[in-house]
Order: C-alpha cells, then sequence, then structure tokens
C-alpha cells in the first residue's frame, strides 16, 4: 500500500477511498492510514490527506446509493426468487432507514463490511437523500478526520521514538499501535456481531 501512496499520492488515496465507498471491496481505510504515515514523514501533507479522503468518501457514498436507488431495487425485483425475500426484508429494513437512517449512515463509515454497503442500503430503502447527504458528508468527515490524524500522530511517534531511542524504541511504539488497532477491530467485529 505504501508504494501505491507514494507513487501516486493523492489521488491513489481519493481512487480507493471512493471505489470502496461506492461499493467495491477495496481497502480504503487501509489507504488512509497508509497516507496518514506516510504524511507524518513529511511526504503528504495531513491536511490534503484528509481533505482528499473526505470528499472521496461523500463522492462515493453518494454513488453507492444512487446506484442502490435506481438500479438495486430494480435488480431486488428482477427474479421471482430475489422478488419472495424482499417482499419479506424490505418492509422492516425501510422501517428501520425511516427511524435510524442517519445513526445508520454516519456509523457505517466507522465499520468495514457496512462502509462498504450502507450507502446501497440507504438508497435500496429509499432514504431521503438531503438526508443521506448529511449523515453521510458528516461521517465522511469525521471518518477522515479521527483515521488520518491518528494515523499522522501515530506514525510521528514512531519515527519520533526512533531517533531518540533507536530502532528497539520505535519496535515498542509500533507493536503498541498495532496492539491498539487490533484491538479496535476486535472491538468493531464484536459491536458488528451484537448489532
Amino acid at each position: 500500500m505504501t508504494h501505491f501512496i507514494r507513487d501516486y499520492g493523492l489521488w491513489f488515496l481519493f481512487g480507493i477511498v471512493c471505489l470502496e465507498s461506492a461499493g467495491l471491496w477495496l481497502p480504503g481505510e487501509t489507504a488512509l492510514i497508509a497516507a496518514g504515515v506516510y504524511a507524518a514523514n513529511g511526504h503528504l501533507s495531513i491536511t490534503w490527506v484528509i481533505v482528499v479522503a473526505a470528499v472521496a468518501a461523500i463522492l462515493g457514498d453518494n454513488i453507492g446509493y444512487w446506484l442502490g436507488r435506481e438500479a438495486g431495487r430494480r435488480l431486488i425485483y428482477r427474479y421471482a426468487w430475489m422478488k419472495r425475500i424482499a417482499d419479506r426484508v424490505m418492509p422492516p429494513a425501510e422501517r428501520f432507514f425511516e427511524k435510524h437512517g442517519g445513526k445508520a449512515v454516519f456509523f457505517a463509515r466507522f465499520f468495514g463490511g457496512v462502509r462498504v454497503t450502507g450507502a446501497w442500503m440507504a438508497g435500496i430503502t429509499r432514504m431521503s437523500w438531503w438526508r443521506f447527504f448529511f449523515w453521510n458528508a458528516l461521517g465522511g468527515i469525521v471518518w477522515a478526520t479521527a483515521v488520518g490524524l491518528i494515523a499522522f500522530y501515530a506514525g510521528r511517534a514512531v519515527a519520533d521514538t526512533i531517533a531518540r531511542y533507536g530502532v528497539y524504541g520505535g519496535i515498542t511504539v509500533a507493536v503498541l499501535v498495532v496492539l491498539a488497532i487490533a484491538g479496535l477491530h476486535v472491538w468493531r467485529r464484536t459491536a458488528e456481531s451484537e448489532a
């Protein structure tokens, strides 16, 4: 990932985050973390990393929303076997997005599997676009800022520790960061399975 960030920089970040948000299973968050760490080393501007990631997330989610709204619904009702499932599943899904759609769209940005499908589901259930846009933009901005800054400061902490305490100090900080990220992923999976 770092190789692509180094060679293609913000364009690569934009493309990966946008395509993931539109519904493709790509490592958008990993690209943002790599770009944040790369910015900590002085190769990119963290401000531009955050701006590009936020714009890409918002644009990609809007593409996913419209694909879900225009094509997803038609695809679901195209085949008889899918229509039978949709007739059972769609009314509760529509009620859920009517009542909790804003929160769902905002928090979907922070969970990998839901980040890829959340915009499609909002479109398929015909959530109001203005409501979707507001919560999506808010989620995209908060996500890009939080993940970008955490990666930036974690990368800077590792670099500073190596400069001050040598390679072993840097390895210690890197291990702590990896453990923190692993803990965050375990917490996310637990939250997803309980939802």
